[in-house]
């Protein structure tokens, strides 16, 4: 038999037989193939440890701590849960069962909706499939044996799969009775699940269509230990009391009517003043950074939507409609009528960099079974902006941009991580197009020394981005803002400039938000905060709490007074007990309480009270006035001198 060279993540290297197991190469290299080690790269390529190697080769072991292990974890025991559920409910067909992000899913075709009290039944049994200690077993076959196999299952929505597939050979895996079409890999056997659980169930559309059968969905997580996962499931707990679904009615925010249609939002008195007070923040930031605020209409013709690309690579997530036998596009984006601001009149390139912001409401046609409440809706607004600039000016312009979003994450606390994302399939632009691009923000981020994971094939249509998503208080990650490099738009819409020889050019467009879409942000807000907004965002950031009715014409006086200083003010003058309405206070999250009974009168002073328990006595009214006016003030994010890049600092003041 001949020999082969295997090497250890391109360090130190062995000659051994061919067909040797990959978890045997380890052995030979000294790595401990213990239960840490689940998996294995093999020249770049994720393999099962029990694969054979008939050629040289650099290996690396796959760790079960990992991002790359957890994945063939949780992956893994979503077969452990469909063998489970196979044997516990017959008649039901297996669809697919991916992992994702912070565990896995199955979906179901099940003759009887699975309901919560099924859930400890079907972990119980997968307990019982994980304590057989059942190797994961990998077969490759031909698509016609494939065909043959699932056919005598009866697993008809694995035969829809097999038409997708082009493959000569395709692989299967089968742990005990039960076989799955999938590429891999897994854990050596199912004893290597060291902690699981199941959440939820849903239901969930055949391949996310509303026009396919309905199915239902299992939930779970898997962990690399029982601690992980108890704090894992800590954090679930903290998150469902911390739903902004639920809190937007608790707190009287928004609501989301079925009426009114999925998807669509409507703002109560006190979620369209935090709305209002973002938007007020976003429109003085913008000011002070070079922006032009513009508005654009809410429809434009379909033919600039077939000039931009929009119809072409967008039209299933948007909406038509036709005006006097004229078809309408109702915008998903604001880029198009910034494009035609542009183009009103001759433009000079002492003019650039231009910037135009917006604060447009655009609609988006997603499916309902997307939909979830302000996170992801059909009409919201985005904080959007595009900067049109020249060639020389792209890389300081994504800088000031990357810049500004910093300063606006540290006033919200918010800490982030980036993404930089390259050009899809679906695409219209040249290749050197997109390359200039795509350096333009590569540069940008090695400018300001930001470490960054590439997603090949997630840009937008008409150029790559980066991607910047926000950590939560559960170090739950957001994507809200967002830059985007664009070549090609300017092209296709014919935007020049009249450079200092005289000569028409094309200037190149930014896209780009800070928050992104308001509702989404709102959401994350939300839930990041409780629902305890700091004083600046409180809808409500004052209420008074009389304690009889002798004490209600002094507490209307302190009333008025708060709100000739601009302080947002609720008065609760019900003949109620006073420690109903502190709990009821506390409960919608008003930041201060002011107490006010017959010794408050007398010395005309007052009690205050903050949510999170502090109390202080005989305050002063003007006192209270001038510190709820310190603490309640929009925060600046001007931490140093900007320069005329639109978020860049001046270099003697860095």
């Amino acid at each position: 038999m001949s020999n082969i060279r295997v090497n250890l993540n391109q360090g130190p290297g062995v000659t051994l037989e061919a067909g040797v197991s990959v978890s045997q190469a380890l052995e030979s290299l000294g790595v401990a193939t213990d239960r840490q080690v689940i998996a294995a790269q093999v020249n770049g390529q994720k393999v099962d440890l029990a694969s054979s190697l008939d050629h040289d080769c650099q290996i690396k072991p796959i760790l079960i701590n990992t991002p790359a292990g957890l994945e063939i974890l949780r992956h893994s025991t979503s077969h452990i849960m469909a063998e489970a559920v196979r044997s516990l409910f017959p008649g039901v067909k297996v669809t697919i069962g991916p992992a994702i992000e912070s565990g896995f899913y199955y979906d179901f075709d099940a003759p009887q909706p699975f309901t919560p009290e099924d859930l400890p039944r079907i972990e119980a049994r997968m307990q019982e499939i994980i304590d057989q200690d059942l190797p994961f077993k990998r077969q490759e076959v031909t698509h016609a044996e494939a065909v043959q196999l699932f056919s005598g299952l009866g697993e008809t929505y694995k035969l829809e799969l097999l038409q997708d597939l082009a493959e000569e050979r395709i692989s299967i895996y089968q742990q005990g009775d039960f076989v799955d079409l999938c590429r891999g890999p897994h854990v050596p056997s199912t004893s290597y699940i060291p902690a699981f659980k199941l959440t939820s169930v849903a239901g969930a559309y055949w391949r996310g269509d509303e026009r396919q059968p309905m199915l239902q969905r299992i939930y779970g997580t898997a962990f690399p230990s029982p601690e992980e996962l108890a704090q894992y499931l800590h954090y679930l707990e903290e998150a469902k009391r911390r739903d902004h679904r639920r809190l937007g009615r608790e707190l009287e925010l928004f609501i989301i009517e079925e009426e009114a249609g999925p998807g669509m939002v409507i703002y109560l008195p006190k979620g369209a003043m935090v709305r209002y007070l973002l938007e007020e923040f976003e429109r003085r930031e913008h000011l002070r950074r070079g922006y032009q605020l513009v508005i654009g209409p809410q429809m434009l013709k379909l033919d600039l939507w077939k000039t931009s690309g929009h119809f072409e690579n967008y039209r299933e997530h948007m909406y038509f409609t036709e005006v006097e036998g004229q078809a309408y596009g109702i915008k998903p984006m604001n880029c198009v009528a910034h494009m035609l601001i542009y183009k009103s009149r001759i433009r000079s390139y002492r003019e650039l960099p231009i910037r135009y912001f917006e604060l447009g409401t655009v609609n988006r046609h997603e499916k309902s079974g997307v939909l979830h409440g302000l996170t992801r809706v059909r009409q919201f607004t985005q904080d959007d902006a595009h900067i049109l600039c020249t060639p020389e000016q792209v890389e300081t312009e994504i800088a000031g941009v990357i810049d500004f979003v910093a300063d606006v994450m540290a006033a919200f606390g918010f800490d982030y991580e980036v993404e930089l994302s390259t050009r899809p399939e679906k695409s219209i632009g040249t290749d050197a197009e997109w390359e200039l691009a795509t350096q333009a923000l590569v540069k940008a981020l090695q400018a300001r020394q930001l470490s960054y994971e590439v997603c090949a094939g997630e840009g937008a249509f008409y150029g790559p981005k980066i991607d910047i998503k926000l950590k939560d208080a559960l170090n739950r990650r957001w994507q809200c803002a967002t830059i985007q490099c664009d070549f090609t738009l300017p092209e296709r819409f014919d935007l020049t400039y009249v450079g200092p020889d005289g000569n028409r050019h094309r200037p190149v467009m930014l896209h780009r938000v800070i928050l992104g879409s308001l509702e989404r942000f709102l959401g994350v807000l939300i839930e990041h905060y409780a629902g305890a907004f700091p004083l600046w965002l409180a809808p409500v950031q004052v209420i008074l709490l009389p304690v009889t009715d002798r004490a209600r014409d002094f507490a209307a006086a302190v009333a008025q007074r708060l709100q000739e200083a601009n302080l947002r003010v609720e008065k609760d003058f019900r003949n109620e007990k006073l420690g109903l309405k502190v709990r009821e206070a506390q409960l919608q999250k008003i930041p201060y309480m002011i107490i006010v009974g017959d010794r408050e009168v007398a010395s005309q002073t007052l009690s205050v009270r903050q949510l999170d328990g502090t109390e202080s006595k005989n305050v002063v009214v003007e006192e209270l006035v001038r510190q709820l006016q310190a603490q309640g003030q929009i925060p600046t994010t001007l931490r140093r001198g900007l320069d005329n890049t639109g978020g860049g600092y001046h270099p003697e003041e860095g």
